[in-house]
């Protein structure tokens, strides 16, 4: 469906070394697209080698890194010749480092989901726009949000730094979208529900939540989502049918925001 919907666009992926993005990845290289995968790990980036073949670069670097996004624009001229557009996937759960609610919230918690999550996208889009601003033709950037940045569900997604997090990636997204438009740079944002991705382990394992998604995210007999859930609305983005398309943060989430979701009053004590 997507064969040729991305001819010869050359495209930054940030974060498409597993899950989300490399969904996109293969998805934009049926599509016609060339493209720069930055992954996080070696582990991911083999893996990505092995399933997309010498089809794509494969950067393995930290995404909140300041070089990082430079160095994967820079190597998308030197091997395509152009630079039309930059996905950022990159991000994560900040549970590990100490995210949670607000009274249990450590400041490394706040500081690294932050990093994670909203820095990252910072530092990719200031170094496609300033190549797109150097090159003076326009561009695409999509941003990764999260439906937790403007549709809360503190039962079993409490946590407040990565929803600050996801919240601001709608602003600083719009927030872009309205500065350069007049340079024809088109910024906008996918807004994922529950989707089943490394991240998601959590949920994806535990029977209560399932039981909850059923309910939260009630399409297509209620479920959670799969990356190539949001290949088609990524490729519309990065093309050419979005030409006339900005500051536009779009939920594909299965019907979460717009539902309520049924959790039992007994599994309060534990998840609450």
């Amino acid at each position: 469906m997507l064969q040729g919907f991305l001819h010869k666009k050359n495209i930054v992926i940030v974060g498409g070394s597993s899950g989300i993005g490399l969904s996109a990845a293969k998805a934009f290289l049926t599509a016609g697209a060339n493209l720069v995968i930055v992954g996080a790990d070696l582990d991911t980036c083999e893996q990505a080698k092995q399933e997309l073949g010498s089809s794509s670069t494969i950067l393995c670097a930290d995404a909140t890194e300041p070089a990082t996004a430079v160095k994967a624009i820079e190597r998308c001229l030197q091997d395509f010749g152009e630079f039309n557009g930059l996905y950022h996937v990159a991000g994560g759960s900040g549970r590990k480092f100490g995210d949670g609610l607000l009274h249990q919230i450590t400041v490394e918690g706040w500081n690294k989901t932050l990093a994670l999550n909203l820095t990252s996208i910072m530092l990719s889009n200031q170094a496609a726009l300033l190549q797109f601003q150097r090159d003076a033709k326009g561009g695409s950037i999509l941003n990764m949000g999260s439906v937790l940045g403007f549709s809360p569900s503190p039962f079993y997604f409490g946590t407040h730094a990565y929803a600050a997090a996801k919240s601001a990636v709608i602003g600083f997204t719009k927030s872009l979208a309205a500065s350069y438009a007049s340079k024809n740079i088109r910024v906008n944002a996918i807004l994922p529900g529950l989707v089943d991705t490394p991240m998601a382990q959590r949920a994806t394992t535990n029977d209560a939540i399932l039981n909850f998604i059923k309910s939260k995210q009630p399409l297509d007999g209620g479920r959670i989502g799969k990356p190539e859930d949001l290949d088609g609305l990524a490729a519309y983005f990065m093309s050419d049918y979005a030409a006339f398309t900005t500051g536009q943060c779009v939920a594909v989430d299965g019907g979460w925001s717009v539902t309520e979701g049924q959790w039992r009053e007994s599994e309060k004590t534990t998840h609450g």
